[in-house]
């Protein structure tokens, strides 16, 4: 039945219009639609850089909707209130908003979703953010994977639907409520003089994401199985930070690398490997809350950890002595993002050689890294640890040295971001000084530290702690 009472869409990580379930039924129903963003206390509480970049990817997103005749209002405080108030203003009876995964939203989300229904109105929840919902896939008993490859195994042949075309307008209310100022949220304040470095390094936006992805599957898709493995090549697609907010949807980056796999291209299906292991991380935050905050494997909680320490201090401000750490240190810090290989090294090095907890890791992460993700995040540390699932043997404890001659041997990352090495120091490098706190006091003109640790009596006593632990 057609109304012209207004219809409420809660804007989370879902900012786009093409492939965007809930805007897609929303503009079928031909009632008058009022976006909203709400910076309530889950997303106050986020990091430096991802908050900071949040920022960023709203005000880009506000512009697509005015194209589209429609405004984006921005109201702050607790995601229920701020619902209750709108309905009050509007008269709506009626919000929608896509599914998130994480814990406090899952909480947050039942919560308004209990207490609307309460009062008559109608909320409802779509998918969107994934390829498929958690809970849709199960083991032959009705479980769920613990182990990536039979996942994988289990989702590779199955439809994922085609991606939704973009409303070509939406209709307004007849008087749209008040906004308030998105420069007033000062998304971007913890990060201080680093955001004009960083900046210099993303890509905001769903048009620029979808350029990001049509750029990849043409020149780089071919060698992305090797390539992706070389943090000094641009050989991955860079879609992680467009895929956390939502300006790009999975099923418009698989429906792509579908096609190239189709055509032929020889990487095509490592990519569409990397994409499933997102999936995986969501399907075990779903099952397994607590994988965001403790050790997945409880038999890990008395495992001789350090908690943040003065080695953990230098690991931050990329000074190790271990020139592939240093350098996926400080890319983190001059371009918000660090190249997965760059990850595996820089967090087996802290939970293995430096003897600290992952959480100090993961929370650092959290702060730094504009492509943050909540699942992500947390099973690359605890997989990286030993504590989490699908993870490495506890023997196995990365080198920094033999990999980085391995995957950097023209020590072109290390001297990218490692003024120290450089004869004559580009600018990335040099940036870091400029982008880290002026408390730590760096200078270019320093000489390189040496080793903080010797890496085979950090791999012995590593191994002899992970010994004990199994004995």
């Amino acid at each position: 039945m057609m109304t012209n009472t207004p219809l409420i869409l809660w804007l989370r990580r879902d900012l786009r219009v093409l492939d965007s379930p809930m805007l897609d039924a929303a503009a079928r129903t031909g009632r008058p639609l009022i976006p909203v963003f709400i910076l309530d206390p889950e997303t106050e509480s986020l990091g430096a850089a991802p908050k900071w970049r949040l920022g960023l990817g709203i005000a880009a997103f506000a512009k697509t909707l005015e194209g589209l005749g429609a405004r984006l209002i921005l109201r702050r405080g607790p995601a229920l209130d701020v619902l209750q108030a709108l309905i009050k203003e509007t008269g709506a009876d009626a919000v929608w908003w896509h599914r998130l995964y994480d814990p406090d939203a899952v909480a947050r989300d039942k919560k308004v979703k209990a207490a609307l229904k309460e009062q008559g109105l109608a909320p409802r929840s779509f998918g969107g953010h994934l390829l498929f919902e958690p809970w849709e896939v199960e083991t032959g008993t009705g479980g769920f994977y613990r182990v990536y490859t039979p996942f994988w195994k289990a989702v590779r042949g199955r439809d994922v639907a085609a991606p939704l075309p973009a409303p070509k307008d939406l209709i307004a209310p007849k008087d749209w409520p008040e906004s308030e100022d998105l420069a007033d949220w000062q998304m971007g304040a913890a990060m201080r003089r680093g955001a004009e470095i960083v900046a210099r390094h993303i890509h905001v936006g769903e048009a620029k994401a979808l350029a990001r992805l049509d750029r990849f599957i043409e020149d780089r898709i071919a060698d992305y199985a090797d390539a992706r493995d070389l943090p000094a090549v641009d050989g991955t697609s860079g879609l992680s930070e467009n895929l956390t907010y939502g300006e790009i949807g999975p099923r418009t980056v698989w429906a792509a690398g579908s096609r190239a796999l189709h055509e032929g291209a020889a990487g095509a299906e490592t990519f569409l490997k990397e994409l499933v292991w997102r999936e995986f991380a969501y399907h075990l935050m779903h099952h397994t809350p607590q994988i965001t905050h403790a050790n997945w494997k409880p038999e890990w909680d008395d495992f001789p950890w350090k908690d943040d320490n003065k080695t953990a201090e230098i690991w931050r401000r990329g000074l190790t002595g271990e020139p592939f750490v240093d350098a996926a240190m400080r890319e983190m810090y001059v371009t918000g993002r660090m190249h997965n290989r760059a990850r595996m090294i820089a967090a087996s090095y802290l939970t293995k050689h430096l003897m600290t907890h992952w959480k100090i890791g993961l929370h650092w992460f959290a702060d730094c890294l504009v492509d943050w993700d909540p699942a992500a995040n947390a099973m690359g540390w605890q997989w990286a640890a030993g504590s989490g699932p699908d993870a490495a043997p506890f023997f196995r404890i990365f080198n920094p040295a033999t990999q980085v001659e391995k995957f950097d041997p023209k020590a072109e990352y290390r001297h990218r971001f490692i003024a120290e090495l450089a004869r004559k120091p580009g600018r990335d490098a040099l940036s870091y000084f400029d982008a880290v706190p002026k408390s730590w006091a760096l200078d270019p003109g320093r000489p390189y530290p040496k080793p903080l640790v010797d890496l085979a009596e950090g791999r012995k006593i590593a191994l002899a702690a992970y010994a004990d632990r199994n004995s």
